[in-house]
C-alpha cells in the first residue's frame, strides 16, 4: 500500500474567486485570448481590465495567450506577451514595464507538496521586475523573481529570486554572464 493518499485531497481551503466570474472569463478567454484570431491589443487590454487585471499602457498581447485568473495579474507599461504564453496564476503575478514574455513560456504559481500524503495545494506569487525577459519556452516557477534586466533563457527554468542584470541558463537557470544592453 502507498503512502501517498490522493482520496483525502481536498482544495477547500483555495478560492480563486466566485464561479461565476471563474465561468465568465473562461469562456471570455477561450473567445478572445486563447484563439489565434488576433484580436487588437487595446480590446484585450479592455477585457483584463473589466476582468480586474492591472494593465499598462501599450501591452501587446499575441494570439493564443492563456491566463488563468486575471484579477491575479498585473502588467506594466509597454510589456510584451508573445504567442502561447501560458500564465498560471493561482497566485498573484507581476509584470513590470518594458518586459518580454516569449513564445510558450509559463508562469507557474502552483504546485504540490510531495511531502504530504494528501498532495496538498501550494501557491507562490511570480515577479518579474522591469526590463526582463523570460525566454521561448522558460518557466519561471512558484516564488519566482526575474531581476530587473534580467534574462531567462530559452528553456530554462527559473526558480527563487533571478540576479538584475544578468543572462539566467539552465534547469535551474544559474547566471552565465551579464546582460549588455548597448545604449
Amino acid at each position: 500500500m502507498t503512502n501517498v493518499r490522493l482520496d483525502g485531497f481536498s482544495n477547500n481551503e483555495y478560492n480563486p474567486g466566485p464561479l461565476w466570474k471563474r465561468a465568465s472569463w473562461y469562456l471570455i478567454g477561450l473567445a478572445f485570448f486563447e484563439t489565434a484570431i488576433p484580436w487588437s491589443n487595446t480590446f484585450k487590454r479592455v477585457l483584463l481590465r473589466t476582468f480586474g487585471a492591472e494593465i499598462g499602457r501599450g501591452v501587446i498581447i499575441k494570439p493564443r495567450v492563456r491566463i488563468k485568473y486575471p484579477w491575479k495579474l498585473t502588467v506594466g507599461d509597454h510589456s510584451w506577451i508573445g504567442e502561447d504564453v501560458w500564465i498560471d496564476n493561482l497566485d498573484e503575478v507581476y509584470i513590470g514595464a518594458h518586459c518580454c514574455l516569449s513564445q510558450g513560456a509559463y508562469l507557474l504559481c502552483g504546485n504540490h507538496d510531495y511531502t504530504m500524503p494528501t498532495f496538498d495545494l501550494i501557491t507562490r506569487p511570480i515577479t518579474m521586475e522591469n526590463g526582463s525577459w523570460t525566454g521561448a519556452k522558460s518557466i519561471l516557477g512558484p516564488g519566482a523573481t526575474l531581476g530587473e534586466e534580467a534574462v531567462l533563457t530559452a528553456g530554462s527554468v527559473g526558480l527563487g529570486s533571478l540576479e538584475c542584470g544578468k543572462v539566467h541558463q539552465g534547469n535551474p537557470a544559474l547566471p552565465i554572464r551579464d546582460r549588455i544592453i548597448e545604449p
